[in-house]
Protein backbone atom coordinates (compact mmCIF):
# COMPACT_ATOMS: atom_id res chain seq x y z
CA UNK A 1 0.00 0.00 0.00
CA UNK A 2 1.32 3.45 -0.96
CA UNK A 3 0.45 6.67 0.88
CA UNK A 4 0.58 9.87 -1.16
CA UNK A 5 1.89 12.92 0.69
CA UNK A 6 1.32 16.46 -0.61
CA UNK A 7 4.07 19.06 -0.14
CA UNK A 8 3.39 22.74 -1.09
CA UNK A 9 6.27 25.12 -1.79
CA UNK A 10 5.61 28.88 -2.05
CA UNK A 11 7.93 31.06 -4.16
CA UNK A 12 7.99 34.63 -5.48
CA UNK A 13 7.92 38.21 -4.15
CA UNK A 14 5.35 40.06 -2.03
CA UNK A 15 3.26 41.00 -5.09
CA UNK A 16 3.01 37.54 -6.58
CA UNK A 17 3.56 34.14 -4.97
CA UNK A 18 3.35 30.90 -6.92
CA UNK A 19 2.52 27.60 -5.27
CA UNK A 20 4.35 24.47 -6.40
CA UNK A 21 2.66 21.15 -5.62
CA UNK A 22 4.64 17.94 -5.28
CA UNK A 23 3.34 14.47 -4.48
CA UNK A 24 5.60 11.85 -2.90
CA UNK A 25 4.84 8.16 -2.45
CA UNK A 26 5.57 6.91 1.05
CA UNK A 27 5.89 3.12 1.17
CA UNK A 28 5.45 1.80 4.70
CA UNK A 29 6.50 -1.66 5.87
CA UNK A 30 3.83 -4.21 5.10
CA UNK A 31 1.57 -5.21 7.96
CA UNK A 32 2.62 -8.80 8.45
CA UNK A 33 1.36 -11.00 11.25
CA UNK A 34 4.06 -12.56 13.40
CA UNK A 35 2.80 -16.11 12.88
CA UNK A 36 2.82 -15.62 9.11
CA UNK A 37 6.33 -14.15 9.23
CA UNK A 38 7.49 -17.14 11.28
CA UNK A 39 6.15 -19.62 8.72
CA UNK A 40 7.64 -17.65 5.81
CA UNK A 41 11.02 -17.60 7.56
CA UNK A 42 11.11 -21.38 7.99
CA UNK A 43 10.08 -21.88 4.34
CA UNK A 44 12.91 -19.56 3.33
CA UNK A 45 15.43 -21.62 5.34
CA UNK A 46 14.12 -24.80 3.69
CA UNK A 47 14.72 -23.34 0.22
CA UNK A 48 18.27 -22.50 1.30
CA UNK A 49 18.85 -26.20 1.99
CA UNK A 50 19.38 -25.86 5.73
CA UNK A 51 19.68 -29.15 7.65
CA UNK A 52 16.64 -30.58 9.49
CA UNK A 53 18.29 -29.94 12.87
CA UNK A 54 18.89 -26.28 11.92
CA UNK A 55 15.26 -25.89 10.85
CA UNK A 56 14.06 -27.33 14.15
CA UNK A 57 16.40 -25.08 16.17
CA UNK A 58 15.41 -21.89 14.35
CA UNK A 59 11.76 -22.92 14.36
CA UNK A 60 11.66 -23.41 18.13
CA UNK A 61 13.64 -20.23 18.86
CA UNK A 62 11.36 -18.00 16.79
CA UNK A 63 8.22 -19.77 17.98
CA UNK A 64 9.27 -19.00 21.56
CA UNK A 65 9.93 -15.34 20.64
CA UNK A 66 6.59 -14.99 18.83
CA UNK A 67 4.77 -16.49 21.82
CA UNK A 68 6.41 -13.96 24.17
CA UNK A 69 5.61 -11.01 21.91
CA UNK A 70 2.00 -12.13 21.48
CA UNK A 71 1.56 -12.22 25.26
CA UNK A 72 2.87 -8.65 25.33
CA UNK A 73 0.16 -7.64 22.85
CA UNK A 74 2.43 -7.52 19.80
CA UNK A 75 1.02 -9.44 16.85
CA UNK A 76 2.48 -7.59 13.87
CA UNK A 77 6.08 -7.36 12.75
CA UNK A 78 6.08 -3.56 12.48
CA UNK A 79 5.23 -3.18 16.19
CA UNK A 80 8.33 -4.95 17.51
CA UNK A 81 10.64 -2.62 19.44
CA UNK A 82 14.22 -3.17 20.61
CA UNK A 83 13.19 -2.90 24.26
CA UNK A 84 10.84 -5.88 23.80
CA UNK A 85 13.65 -8.02 22.41
CA UNK A 86 15.94 -6.99 25.26
CA UNK A 87 13.21 -7.75 27.81
CA UNK A 88 12.73 -11.17 26.23
CA UNK A 89 16.43 -12.04 26.47
CA UNK A 90 16.43 -10.78 30.07
CA UNK A 91 13.48 -13.03 30.85
CA UNK A 92 15.41 -16.04 29.52
CA UNK A 93 18.34 -15.15 31.77
CA UNK A 94 16.03 -15.06 34.81
CA UNK A 95 14.70 -18.47 33.80
CA UNK A 96 18.26 -19.84 34.10
CA UNK A 97 18.97 -20.26 30.39
CA UNK A 98 22.72 -20.44 29.83
CA UNK A 99 24.55 -17.57 28.14
CA UNK A 100 25.30 -19.95 25.25
CA UNK A 101 21.58 -20.73 24.76
CA UNK A 102 20.64 -17.04 24.91
CA UNK A 103 23.40 -16.22 22.43
CA UNK A 104 22.00 -18.82 20.04
CA UNK A 105 18.48 -17.39 20.41
CA UNK A 106 19.90 -13.89 19.83
CA UNK A 107 21.51 -15.14 16.63
CA UNK A 108 18.22 -16.75 15.55
CA UNK A 109 16.40 -13.47 16.22
CA UNK A 110 18.93 -11.46 14.21
CA UNK A 111 18.67 -13.89 11.29
CA UNK A 112 14.86 -13.71 11.46
CA UNK A 113 14.84 -9.90 11.42
CA UNK A 114 17.36 -9.74 8.58
CA UNK A 115 15.01 -11.95 6.56
CA UNK A 116 12.03 -9.69 7.41
CA UNK A 117 13.94 -6.59 6.34
CA UNK A 118 15.06 -8.18 3.08
CA UNK A 119 11.48 -9.25 2.37
CA UNK A 120 10.17 -5.73 3.01
CA UNK A 121 8.24 -6.50 6.20
CA UNK A 122 10.53 -4.14 8.15
CA UNK A 123 12.07 -0.77 7.34
CA UNK A 124 14.06 -0.51 10.57
CA UNK A 125 15.86 -3.64 11.77
CA UNK A 126 15.87 -3.13 15.55
CA UNK A 127 17.54 -6.52 16.09
CA UNK A 128 20.78 -5.07 14.69
CA UNK A 129 21.22 -3.35 18.05
CA UNK A 130 20.52 -6.50 20.07
CA UNK A 131 23.68 -7.57 21.89
CA UNK A 132 24.91 -11.10 22.55
CA UNK A 133 25.57 -12.08 26.17
CA UNK A 134 29.14 -12.81 27.12
CA UNK A 135 29.75 -16.52 26.62
CA UNK A 136 32.57 -18.27 28.41
CA UNK A 137 34.44 -20.44 25.92
CA UNK A 138 35.05 -23.81 27.53
CA UNK A 139 38.12 -25.84 26.83
CA UNK A 140 37.46 -28.75 24.44
CA UNK A 141 37.24 -32.19 26.04
CA UNK A 142 40.27 -34.01 24.69
CA UNK A 143 40.48 -37.73 25.39
CA UNK A 144 43.80 -39.04 26.65
CA UNK A 145 45.42 -41.97 24.85
CA UNK A 146 44.34 -44.21 27.71
CA UNK A 147 40.73 -43.04 27.37
CA UNK A 148 40.32 -43.49 23.62
CA UNK A 149 42.09 -46.85 23.78
CA UNK A 150 39.69 -47.91 26.55
CA UNK A 151 36.75 -46.85 24.35
CA UNK A 152 38.17 -48.83 21.45
CA UNK A 153 38.62 -51.91 23.66
CA UNK A 154 35.08 -51.62 25.05
CA UNK A 155 33.60 -51.74 21.53
CA UNK A 156 35.94 -54.30 19.93
CA UNK A 157 33.32 -57.09 19.94
CA UNK A 158 30.78 -54.82 18.19
CA UNK A 159 32.16 -54.66 14.65
CA UNK A 160 29.89 -51.84 13.42
CA UNK A 161 30.40 -49.61 16.45
CA UNK A 162 34.12 -50.30 16.36
CA UNK A 163 34.25 -49.07 12.75
CA UNK A 164 32.23 -45.96 13.68
CA UNK A 165 34.54 -45.08 16.55
CA UNK A 166 37.65 -45.68 14.45
CA UNK A 167 36.40 -43.47 11.62
CA UNK A 168 35.49 -40.62 13.97
CA UNK A 169 38.79 -40.86 15.80
CA UNK A 170 41.05 -41.29 12.75
CA UNK A 171 39.39 -38.72 10.45
CA UNK A 172 37.93 -36.02 12.70
CA UNK A 173 34.64 -35.95 10.79
CA UNK A 174 31.41 -34.90 12.52
CA UNK A 175 28.72 -37.37 13.51
CA UNK A 176 26.34 -36.04 10.83
CA UNK A 177 29.06 -36.42 8.17
CA UNK A 178 29.62 -39.99 9.32
CA UNK A 179 25.89 -40.78 9.10
CA UNK A 180 25.84 -39.43 5.52
CA UNK A 181 28.75 -41.55 4.23
CA UNK A 182 27.83 -43.64 1.18
CA UNK A 183 29.83 -46.57 -0.17
CA UNK A 184 30.65 -44.54 -3.29
CA UNK A 185 32.42 -41.97 -1.10
CA UNK A 186 35.06 -44.52 -0.07
CA UNK A 187 38.22 -45.41 -1.99
CA UNK A 188 40.09 -48.21 -0.27
CA UNK A 189 41.88 -49.63 -3.30
CA UNK A 190 45.22 -48.24 -2.11
CA UNK A 191 46.88 -47.13 1.11
CA UNK A 192 46.20 -44.57 2.38
CA UNK A 193 42.62 -44.69 1.19
CA UNK A 194 40.35 -41.68 0.92
CA UNK A 195 36.92 -40.54 2.03
CA UNK A 196 34.93 -37.92 0.16
CA UNK A 197 32.75 -35.61 2.26
CA UNK A 198 30.18 -33.84 0.04
CA UNK A 199 29.31 -30.15 0.30
CA UNK A 200 26.54 -29.60 2.82
CA UNK A 201 24.90 -26.27 3.56
CA UNK A 202 27.70 -23.70 3.96
CA UNK A 203 30.40 -26.34 4.42
CA UNK A 204 32.50 -27.08 1.35
CA UNK A 205 33.26 -30.61 0.14
CA UNK A 206 36.61 -32.17 0.97
CA UNK A 207 38.52 -35.41 0.49
CA UNK A 208 40.34 -36.76 3.51
CA UNK A 209 42.86 -39.59 3.89
CA UNK A 210 41.99 -42.91 5.47
CA UNK A 211 44.84 -44.45 7.43
CA UNK A 212 45.39 -48.16 7.95
CA UNK A 213 43.41 -48.35 11.21
CA UNK A 214 40.35 -46.68 9.67
CA UNK A 215 40.48 -48.79 6.51
CA UNK A 216 40.84 -52.10 8.36
CA UNK A 217 37.88 -51.39 10.65
CA UNK A 218 35.63 -50.30 7.76
CA UNK A 219 36.62 -53.28 5.58
CA UNK A 220 35.96 -55.67 8.46
CA UNK A 221 32.49 -54.17 8.97
CA UNK A 222 31.62 -54.35 5.25
CA UNK A 223 32.86 -57.93 4.87
CA UNK A 224 31.55 -59.45 8.11
CA UNK A 225 28.56 -57.48 9.37
CA UNK A 226 27.07 -54.97 6.94
CA UNK A 227 23.82 -56.40 5.49
CA UNK A 228 24.06 -57.15 1.77
CA UNK A 229 21.14 -55.07 0.54
CA UNK A 230 21.51 -53.87 -3.03
CA UNK A 231 19.51 -50.65 -2.67
CA UNK A 232 21.33 -49.58 0.50
CA UNK A 233 23.72 -46.77 -0.44
CA UNK A 234 24.95 -45.67 2.98
CA UNK A 235 27.92 -47.23 4.71
CA UNK A 236 26.37 -47.63 8.15
CA UNK A 237 22.94 -49.19 7.91
CA UNK A 238 20.35 -51.11 9.89
CA UNK A 239 19.32 -54.72 9.20
CA UNK A 240 16.63 -53.41 6.85
CA UNK A 241 19.08 -51.27 4.87
CA UNK A 242 18.15 -47.86 6.28
CA UNK A 243 20.90 -45.37 7.14
CA UNK A 244 21.73 -45.20 10.84
CA UNK A 245 20.29 -42.08 12.44
CA UNK A 246 22.55 -39.57 14.17
CA UNK A 247 20.70 -39.96 17.47
CA UNK A 248 21.18 -43.74 17.38
CA UNK A 249 24.90 -43.40 16.65
CA UNK A 250 25.23 -40.91 19.50
CA UNK A 251 23.42 -43.08 22.05
CA UNK A 252 25.49 -46.13 21.05
CA UNK A 253 28.81 -44.36 21.53
CA UNK A 254 27.66 -42.84 24.82
CA UNK A 255 26.83 -46.37 25.98
CA UNK A 256 30.36 -47.54 25.17
CA UNK A 257 31.87 -44.47 26.86
CA UNK A 258 30.10 -45.62 29.99
CA UNK A 259 31.28 -49.20 29.53
CA UNK A 260 34.85 -47.98 29.09
CA UNK A 261 34.70 -45.82 32.21
CA UNK A 262 35.30 -42.61 30.21
CA UNK A 263 33.45 -39.82 31.99
CA UNK A 264 32.05 -36.49 30.80
CA UNK A 265 32.68 -37.28 27.14
CA UNK A 266 30.49 -36.80 24.06
CA UNK A 267 30.70 -38.00 20.48
CA UNK A 268 32.11 -34.67 19.25
CA UNK A 269 35.00 -35.05 21.69
CA UNK A 270 36.46 -37.65 19.33
CA UNK A 271 36.74 -34.81 16.80
CA UNK A 272 38.45 -32.60 19.40
CA UNK A 273 40.78 -35.50 20.17
CA UNK A 274 41.67 -35.97 16.50
CA UNK A 275 42.64 -32.30 16.10
CA UNK A 276 44.53 -31.99 19.39
CA UNK A 277 46.57 -35.21 19.14
CA UNK A 278 47.62 -34.63 15.52
CA UNK A 279 48.75 -31.09 16.32
CA UNK A 280 50.67 -32.48 19.29
CA UNK A 281 52.34 -35.02 16.98
CA UNK A 282 53.56 -32.19 14.75
CA UNK A 283 51.07 -32.47 11.88
CA UNK A 284 50.79 -29.22 9.90
CA UNK A 285 48.06 -26.97 11.29
CA UNK A 286 46.86 -26.20 7.77
CA UNK A 287 46.62 -29.93 6.99
CA UNK A 288 44.65 -30.66 10.18
CA UNK A 289 42.36 -27.69 9.52
CA UNK A 290 41.59 -28.84 5.96
CA UNK A 291 40.88 -32.43 7.02
CA UNK A 292 38.64 -31.34 9.92
CA UNK A 293 36.79 -28.96 7.61
CA UNK A 294 37.31 -25.89 9.78
CA UNK A 295 36.19 -22.71 8.03
CA UNK A 296 38.90 -20.66 9.73
CA UNK A 297 42.47 -21.60 10.64
CA UNK A 298 41.89 -19.78 13.95
CA UNK A 299 39.46 -22.56 14.94
CA UNK A 300 42.31 -25.06 14.65
CA UNK A 301 44.83 -22.70 16.21
CA UNK A 302 42.92 -22.39 19.48
CA UNK A 303 43.71 -26.05 20.27
CA UNK A 304 47.39 -25.18 20.69
CA UNK A 305 46.76 -23.74 24.15
CA UNK A 306 45.47 -27.13 25.34
CA UNK A 307 48.30 -29.38 24.11
CA UNK A 308 51.97 -30.04 24.63
CA UNK A 309 53.78 -30.54 21.35
CA UNK A 310 55.56 -33.88 21.30
CA UNK A 311 57.86 -32.93 18.40
CA UNK A 312 59.20 -29.68 16.94
CA UNK A 313 59.41 -30.85 13.35
CA UNK A 314 56.29 -30.29 11.26
CA UNK A 315 54.87 -33.08 9.06
CA UNK A 316 52.07 -33.33 6.52
CA UNK A 317 51.17 -37.02 6.86
CA UNK A 318 48.73 -38.16 9.54
CA UNK A 319 49.77 -40.76 12.04
CA UNK A 320 47.51 -43.35 13.68
CA UNK A 321 45.83 -42.59 17.00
Amino acid sequence: MQILALFITMAGNSNMRVATYRFYAIIPATMTKLETAHKNFIKHLETEGRSPSTLVAYGKDIEQLVDYLSKRGVNEVKDIKLVLLEDYMGKLLKENYTAKSISRKTNSTKTFFKFLQTKGDLTDNVADQLKHPKVEVKAPRILSKMEYRALRDAAKEDIRTSAIIELLLQTGITISELADIKLEHLDMTKEPGSLFIPKKNAKESRTIPLNKAAMESVKKYIEKERPEIERAEHLFITKTGKALLVRNIRSTIERFYKAAGVENAKVNDLRHTFVAHHLAQGTSMLQVSKIAGHKRISTTERYLQYIDKEVDEEKTELGIL
